[in-house]
C-alpha cells in the first residue's frame, strides 16, 4: 500500500518538542469521504501554536532530521494531554480529489479546499461535506488559504453587523488577512480603520483602497487613531497582537471619539459600548490597560475564534460566505506567498527562523507533493 508522509509535532516526557516528518499508510476514504492529494497548504500564525508553540526557540537545533527544542518546565504541566503523541499539523489546504467514496463520486478530480487539521500531509482523507469545491480554472495554490483568513475577515464584518456596530478597527492590518478585510470593506461600503507599524504598510494598504491607515510607530499615533475613529464612529476592534498596550489605546481613542460625538455628559463615560476582540497572539505579553480608566465604563475585551463564530451563524450563512470566497478567490481573497517549500524544507533552521517570526510579508506555502 502507498505511504503518506506528514509533519507532526510531539512533546516528549523528557521535556522536548520534536517536529518531524512521519510516515504511515495512505488512508482509504469511506462512503462519505474523499482522499485529497494535498498540493498547497499555508503556514498561518494559527498553525504555529501546535507546531512550535510550547518550545523555547532559543534552544532550537536539528537532530536526526528533526527540529528539536526544549519545553520550559513551567509549561510541561499543561502538556500532559499531548505527551509522546505525534500530532499532525496544518489547519487548512487544498488539492485534488484522487479517490472518493460511493456517496462522493461527484467530487472526483475536483480542486477542493478544506480545513480539517493535519494538512501538512501528502494525502488527507476527510468527509466530502467538509470540502469547499472551487470553480473551474482555480489552481490549488490559488485557493490554499480559503478558510482561515477569508472566513475570519468576513466573520469580522458579520460580527460588526450582528452586534450593532457600524465601523471597524483592525490591527496588524497589512497581513494577508488584513488586505482581504480592506478589500471586503471597500466592496461592501464598510468604514475600516487600519493599524500598521511601518510606512511601507501604510502605502500598501492605501494602494488597495484603504482610507484610514494609522502607523503605530509614529509619534502622533494616538492622534491619528482618535481622528480616524471620530470620523468613522468605530466602536468595534479586532486585535491580532493580543498583548501589550494596543487594546487599551484603542479603547481610549474610542472613548475620546465618542465624547467628541456625544451631546450629553456622563461621569461614567460615553454610553457607546466599545469592544475589542483579540484574535491573535503576535505579542505574547499580558494585556496592559491604562490605570486611569480613560475609556469609561462601557467596554469589553474578549476573544474571537473562527470555529465558534461559524457555529453561531449557522449552516446557511456559512454556505453563503464560502460561496463568496470561491467566487472571489483570485481577487478579494487572493493570498501572496514569499516562499514555497516542501515538507522537508519546512524542517530546516533557515525556514523555521523566518516563518516563526510571523512577520508581515513573510508567508510560507507548503507543497507536500513536491
Amino acid at each position: 500500500m502507498s505511504s503518506n508522509k506528514q509533519i507532526t509535532s510531539t512533546v516528549t516526557d523528557e521535556g522536548k518538542l520534536e517536529i518531524a516528518i512521519t510516515e504511515s499508510e495512505r488512508p482509504i476514504p469511506g462512503d462519505n469521504e474523499v482522499l485529497i492529494q494535498v498540493e498547497a497548504t499555508p503556514i498561518n500564525p494559527s498553525d504555529l501554536g501546535l507546531l512550535i508553540g510550547p518550545g523555547d526557540i532559543n534552544t532550537l537545533k536539528v537532530e536526526n532530521s528533526k527540529i528539536v527544542m526544549d519545553v520550559p518546565d513551567a509549561i510541561m504541566g499543561a502538556m500532559k494531554p499531548r505527551l509522546n503523541k505525534p500530532m499532525p499539523v496544518g489547519n487548512e489546504g487544498s488539492g485534488v480529489v484522487i479517490e472518493a467514496g460511493a456517496n462522493a463520486q461527484e467530487l472526483m478530480g475536483k480542486v477542493v479546499s478544506v480545513v480539517g487539521g493535519g494538512m501538512y500531509s501528502q494525502y488527507r482523507c476527510l468527509p466530502a461535506a467538509s470540502c469547499m469545491v472551487m470553480n473551474e480554472g482555480t489552481e490549488p495554490r490559488e485557493c490554499a488559504s480559503s478558510f482561515v483568513n477569508p472566513l475570519t475577515a468576513l466573520g469580522m464584518v458579520e460580527t460588526m453587523k450582528m452586534e450593532g456596530h457600524t465601523a471597524l478597527v483592525h490591527s496588524a492590518a497589512a497581513s494577508n488577512l488584513g488586505q482581504m478585510l480592506v478589500k471586503i470593506c471597500v466592496n461592501d461600503g464598510v468604514q475600516l480603520v487600519n493599524i500598521v507599524r511601518k510606512q511601507e504598510h501604510v502605502d500598501l494598504l492605501k494602494s488597495i483602497g484603504a482610507q484610514f491607515v494609522c502607523n503605530s510607530s509614529d509619534d502622533d499615533f494616538m492622534e491619528q487613531l482618535t481622528l480616524a475613529i471620530t470620523e468613522t464612529k468605530a466602536t468595534l476592534a479586532f486585535d491580532a497582537t493580543g498583548g501589550g498596550e494596543l487594546a487599551g489605546k484603542i479603547l481610549t481613542c474610542m472613548e475620546i471619539a465618542a465624547r467628541k460625538n456625544s451631546t450629553e455628559y456622563s461621569p461614567y463615560g460615553s454610553t457607546d459600548h466599545k469592544q475589542v476582540y483579540i484574535y491573535g497572539g503576535l505579542n505574547q505579553s499580558g494585556i496592559t490597560l491604562p490605570n486611569n480608566r480613560t475609556f469609561g465604563m462601557y467596554w469589553g475585551i474578549g476573544g474571537f475564534l473562527l470555529t465558534p463564530f461559524l457555529g453561531k451563524v449557522g449552516f446557511e450563512k456559512v454556505g453563503e460566505l464560502q460561496a463568496r470566497v470561491a467566487n472571489e478567490i483570485k481577487t478579494t481573497f487572493a493570498s501572496n506567498y514569499t516562499q514555497e517549500v516542501s515538507l522537508k524544507e519546512v524542517l530546516t533552521l533557515e525556514s523555521l527562523m523566518v516563518y516563526a517570526k510571523q512577520a508581515t510579508g513573510e508567508k510560507f506555502l507548503i507543497n507536500p507533493s513536491s
